[in-house]
């Protein structure tokens, strides 16, 4: 009856229901009024109801009348955790917290049905009601989260804003924001101005794959101002939602050393000579593991950490060349100044420099699996991409972990082996799949698997030019995913995914209310293709858990 996504723990149904008017009020008990403005703009938009503010419940009466709408913590609950109850007295949303209440105002938004995510009414004579029950729930997981690399292909601000609204539809509450990389340096640093003037731009750009002969001839790039950064991080926190930053190092570098030559391996190549990289792969011009790197990047940390308030920070740490490592006398010079084995030694040393730098200052280091290769300080914390095994072997030894393995939930992963699926990367990783991810491997004991803190699904834009792309590849396998990260599912075998896809059928309609360009069921429409643009598909099936 309800058609919620992600799935609640618990809904009990009821005869009746609470029918919205325009005499409906809402009132928002104290610590519940972020929620309860997100609440009134949101349903004043789509319904054209003033839904005015409540007065102070005296206890028996909380929503001011039968047809109300009230929003309240209760610290009787846990964190994030909501009950909502529709009766005759009207709605009652209760959270343990802030968190809690605005995720059940969520829920009540999809109670209301798929017009309730419309930003104006399409019908004036159109009856709100909500059905009577109550609905208890909480979410499994504190890190619930989305990465969205904006490096390879840009998003305007505007752009960000819309997908956190998006992620908060969902019960999503991390955004792991990918700012740089080889293609794009994507946040104004002021110290290093031509990280952005240099570094955001390059001049061409690779379309489909780097085998592919297609190339978009026109420059591509962008960049957030601080103000900006300060206001996706606002908007997001209004939504409960934690930006997470990532700035890479020591690879994944190289719109860094173009705008700024004297950081690459200058004994090794011509570095003014490097720009902005223009295609796709693991690039090979890395950061040199000199004090004043270490400095220029302690310089931009000290901005990026007045900007996020984040716990966590990322700093990639993953897919580092060693060969100019290797073939410089200078770096040569330095691992043996330091006295490390070789070259991934090297690595380890540049990572656990920040681990302690960002230690020092109160955050928490976090990378991709690859920062495990020579140990990390106690409260760093580890993304696992490659499959299961570095999260796996992170938890065991302590560190929190977030799984996002590739083979799982990379979302520019196709869909569908179909010929029409447009620029085919990957593996395929149909709805289904998503939906029977399971974030927590089986072979953890109970102490250990307490460090699976979370999971991701990531969103690689090599092959995605514009907005339209993004949604077509993240929707709508990120409900999906959602629905692993929020609610308590069993084992994956015995998921009961027929269910699960008779709720998108209700669940499609609120993407079309919000203006989501989703991959149909059927496959893409049309627009959707892009024959003879060639991708990468990995030949096999991937493993499964």
């Amino acid at each position: 009856m309800t058609e919620l996504i992600p799935a609640p723990r618990a809904v009990t149904a009821a005869p009746g229901e609470v029918r919205l008017t325009a005499r409906s009020r809402l009132y928002t008990g104290p610590g519940a009024e972020g929620a309860g403005r997100w609440l009134r703009t949101a349903l004043g938009q789509a319904t054209g109801l003033p839904l005015h503010e409540g007065r102070e419940p005296d206890g028996t009466d909380a929503t001011d009348g039968t047809d109300g709408i009230a929003l309240q913590v209760d610290g009787r609950l846990g964190p994030e955790e909501y009950r909502l109850v529709s009766d005759a007295r009207g709605v009652l949303v209760e959270g343990g917290d802030a968190a809690g209440v605005f995720w059940g105002a969520q829920t009540l938004r999809q109670l209301l049905g798929p017009d309730a995510h419309r930003r104006a009414p399409v019908r004036r004579d159109r009856i709100w009601a909500v059905p009577h029950l109550t609905i208890e729930d909480a979410p499994r997981f504190r890190w619930r989260g989305l990465m969205l690399d904006v490096a390879r292909h840009f998003m305007p601000k505007d752009g960000v804003l819309r997908y956190l609204d998006l992620m908060a539809a969902h019960k999503l509450n991390v955004f792991h924001f990918h700012l740089t990389d080889d293609q794009g340096w994507r946040i104004e640093i002021r110290r290093h101005p031509r990280l952005t003037e240099v570094g955001a731009w390059r001049a061409r750009t690779k379309f489909g794959h780097r085998a592919s002969p297609l190339w978009d001839e026109k420059p591509h790039g962008g960049h957030y101002t601080q103000d900006d950064i300060r206001e996706i991080v606002a908007y997001a926190a209004e939504r409960h939602i934690t930006v997470v930053p990532e700035i890479d190092v020591p690879g994944h570098s190289q719109a860094a050393i173009a705008a700024y030559p004297e950081l690459g391996n200058t004994d090794v190549i011509d570095t003014t000579a490097l720009s902005v990289w223009d295609t796709w792969g693991v690039n090979p011009n890395v950061l040199a593991p000199t004090d004043n790197t270490l400095r220029f990047y302690e310089e931009v940390f000290e901005e990026v950490l007045d900007l996020f308030p984040s716990e966590f920070v990322h700093i990639g740490g993953d897919e580092c060349p060693k060969e100019q490592w290797r073939s410089s006398p200078a770096v040569q010079a330095r691992i043996a100044e330091l006295g490390l084995a070789d070259e991934d030694a090297l690595q380890s040393w540049f990572v656990r420099h920040f681990d302690t730098w960002l230690s020092a200052r109160g955050r928490r280091l976090i990378g991709w699996d690859e920062i495990l290769e020579g140990g990390l300080a106690d409260g760093a914390a580890v993304s696992s991409w490659r499959g299961y095994a570095g999260g796996t072997a992170a938890a065991r030894a302590g560190h929190d972990v977030v799984m996002c393995p590739e083979q799982h939930v990379y979302l520019d992963h196709r869909q569908d082996g179909g010929p029409d699926e447009p620029v085919p990367i990957g593996w395929v990783r149909t709805l289904e799949d998503v939906y029977r991810f399971e974030p927590v491997p089986p072979e953890l004991t109970p102490a250990q698997a307490a460090h699976v803190i979370g999971t991701q699904a990531n969103v690689w834009t090599e092959a995605m030019e514009d907005a339209a792309r993004v949604d077509y590849q993240v929707f709508p396998r990120l409900a999906a995913f959602a629905e692993v990260a929020w609610s308590a599912l069993p084992a994956p075998a015995e998921r009961d995914f027929a269910d699960f896809e008779r709720r998108t059928v209700a669940h499609y309609a609120r993407l079309d209310a919000l203006g989501v360009a989703y991959r149909p069921p059927g496959g893409p429409r049309p627009w959707q293709r892009r024959p003879g643009v060639l991708g990468r598909p990995i030949e096999g099936p991937p493993p499964h858990r």
